[in-house]
């Protein structure tokens, strides 16, 4: 009977291992088309593509300037790089991202240098870029109408498809274990562990904070909009840094591993930031491997040695035989020595920090190899690849997952591979197929009850509440906290101006403007300045990002607000809140199409940004095609007002 018992789980056991392992396969398949696809466009774009339009896109910079070269804390040979036109274009440059230099001459032939290098710093107008060689500095400093442009992020796909082997090759160890929990059928378990009380946390943080205590292989955390998902999540860091030594904390993107870094910093915690951050400010730069590194005290017998080392190397070109031999057993000494030292820092550097925080691409680096950890917590986890996130599982014992998947999803851009399930992302999978490992956080601090009551009902089953604080906030007595403006009877038309900029409504857009310009009006300029009562317009098409951007740079009446008013996508609102929003939904058309207005997540974000007036502009006739939009126009014509444009 007993034999019968184990043969019986032995077979179960080999049945959820094949489930998990075809689940990664499929991410595998999927990643590769995405893997072909970005790279397709990428050759198809740098071939076809005029610089003017990649800098646009905030892809180039043209014409740079190179600054001064030196040799940063890890020994890489670095060159300062500053724009000099269109210094106020977005750009998607970031620490770690590839790029290439270029040249133009004067009949507009472009010249690639035969090089790859990465970026190590960007702000909005200098960027420090690691080069692989001193002939590759020489090329570009004697370089006159010379660029500089992202280039295929090769290493995050390479890193991606290795940590997916990894946990496909994962057999009798704790990652073959995790991988059966998070995506086979064994049920994630639990250790006794005395319920903590947290006064200043409502009642589902705390529930929150103690399930990612009691959590023996994953727990999650789910915050909706404005419920303190990054309260709970640096509680739970902090309790459980009351229990273990030291953990890891990711994310997706440098922007959210500096928010929560931050925060934990504040709390007095030891952070350890690999990769430089995107805020800049002292107070970040301070916890920086390389800052720590610089300012360590064996740092200077250190740059001393690596000087000593690469002078030596410039007189090996020169002397005799044995000169050489002797210079080069010097060299060999020194280096021997350098490694000693570098050992000892990273050695003390670590042993000092109570949290390492990189995004997951980074937990791969390389100062962090052979490193294992108890805890990852992963922020922002519905927005980041599966692939990406097994990068940074595969160092740890168990997984915290925060974010909220009712939000934004990953970027796909092969459409193929989003469709065949790229975008249901690790968090998703989990929280559907393991419930018991969610904690819903259910009350928001953020916006005016009706403003949160639609995305509440249609998204979290009705569960979200507004804290009494917030439950009435409003700018203006007697004022509609929702209001939709129906420019359906409007001669208001939609143009396409190509795939990554989408749609443009320019009337709806000067529609918007004048409505912003008549509440600013009725709220008054003394107190929206003196308040600093702030406006977020936003947009789900970069091209009415940009013409909004522009009419309002052009305004007069808008000047002294500029600082106090966010034009962006929606994406680029993600984690963001504004006192007052309007949203130009843009679509307006005879057949009812609205493209991808249809990923309802996208509009979730875009009403939670507002805490208490929400302002849409849309085609009712066009958008009513859609349940969604139907059910949301319903509701605003029930519960705050329309306007008829």
């Amino acid at each position: 009977m007993q034999l019968i018992s184990h043969s019986i789980q032995v077979n179960k056991n080999n049945k959820n291992a094949l489930n998990s392992i075809s689940d990664l396969q499929q991410q595998q398949l999927l990643l590769r088309m995405e893997y072909e696809y970005e790279k397709e466009e990428f050759r198809r774009q740098t071939q076809t593509m005029g610089i003017g339009r990649k800098v646009k896109r905030g892809q180039c910079w043209y014409p740079v300037s190179t600054g001064r070269s030196f040799y940063n804390s890890l020994n890489q040979l670095v060159i300062e790089i500053e724009r000099k036109e269109d210094k106020d274009i977005e750009h998607s440059f970031e620490f770690g991202r590839p790029v290439c230099f270029f040249t133009q001459d004067t009949s507009g032939q472009i010249r690639y240098f035969n090089f790859t290098s990465q970026v190590s710093y960007a702000d909005e107008e200098r960027m420090v870029v690691v080069l692989p060689n001193i002939s590759a500095q020489m090329d570009i400093q004697g370089t006159d109408h010379l660029g500089v442009q992202l280039y295929f992020d090769e290493t995050s796909y390479r890193t991606m498809f290795e940590a997916l082997a990894d946990v496909l090759r994962a057999k009798n160890n704790r990652l073959a274990e995790l991988r059966e929990t998070l995506l086979g059928d064994l049920l994630p378990r639990n250790r006794e562990v005395f319920p903590q009380r947290f006064p200043w946390l409502n009642t589902t943080q705390e529930e929150a904070v103690n399930k990612v205590l009691r959590a023996k292989d994953v727990a999650i955390v789910h915050g909706p909009p404005g419920t303190g998902k990054t309260t709970t999540l640096v509680e739970a860091i902090y309790e459980t840094l009351q229990r273990e030594n030291q953990v890891l904390v990711c994310a997706q993107s440098n922007t959210a591993v500096d928010w929560i870094a931050e925060k934990l910093v504040d709390r007095g915690v030891p952070v350890l930031r690999i990769g430089n951050p995107t805020r800049v400010n002292d107070k970040m730069l301070s916890f920086t491997y390389e800052r720590r590194f610089e300012s360590h005290p064996a740092y200077t017998e250190l740059w001393s040695i690596r000087k000593s080392v690469r002078e030596m190397g410039s007189q090996l070109r020169r002397g005799s035989h044995s000169e050489r031999e002797g210079i080069r057993y010097r060299i060999n000494r020194l280096k021997e020595r350098a490694t000693e030292i570098e050992i000892f820092i990273n050695e003390d550097i670590f042993s000092q920090a109570r949290v390492i925080a990189s995004t997951l691409v980074s937990s791969n680096h390389r100062v962090l190899a052979n490193r294992h950890f108890s805890t990852l917590f992963i922020d922002e986890a519905a927005q980041a690849l599966e692939a990406a996130c097994w990068i940074a599982i595969r160092k740890a014992d168990r997984v915290v997952l925060a974010g909220d998947h009712c939000q934004l999803p990953p970027t796909i851009k092969c459409l193929e591979a989003a469709r065949g399930g790229l975008d249901n992302t690790l968090m998703e999978k989990i929280a559907i197929s393991k419930p018991t490992a969610v904690s819903l956080l259910k009350i928001q601090y953020r916006m005016h009850e009706a403003i949160m009551h639609f995305p509440s009902e249609w998204f979290y089953g009705g569960e979200i509440k507004a804290a009494p604080e917030v439950h009435n906030r409003s700018i203006l007595d007697f004022d509609s906290p929702l209001e939709w403006i129906d420019t359906s009877a409007c001669e208001f038309h939609e143009e396409f101006v190509g795939e990554s900029f989408g749609r443009i409504n320019k009337s709806e857009a000067e529609l918007l403007l004048l409505e912003l310009e008549t509440y600013i009006k009725r709220i008054g300029e003394e107190r929206i300045l003196s308040e600093r009562i702030d406006f977020g317009l936003i947009s789900p098409y970069k091209a009415q990002v940009q013409y909004l951007r522009n009419e309002v740079k052009r305004s007069n009446f808008f000047r002294p607000f500029r600082s106090q008013i966010t034009i962006h996508t929606v994406d680029g609102f993600q984690g963001q809140e504004r006192d007052v929003v309007f949203i130009s939904l843009v679509r307006a058309n005879a057949d009812g199409q609205i493209g991808f207005l249809s990923d309802l997540r996208r509009m979730n974000v875009a009403i939670t940004r507002a805490r208490m007036k929400l302002v849409i502009l849309g085609d009712a006739s066009t958008l009513g095609t859609h349940t969604f939009y139907k059910k949301l126009f319903e509701y605003i014509e029930r519960e705050g007002k329309i306007k008829n444009a």
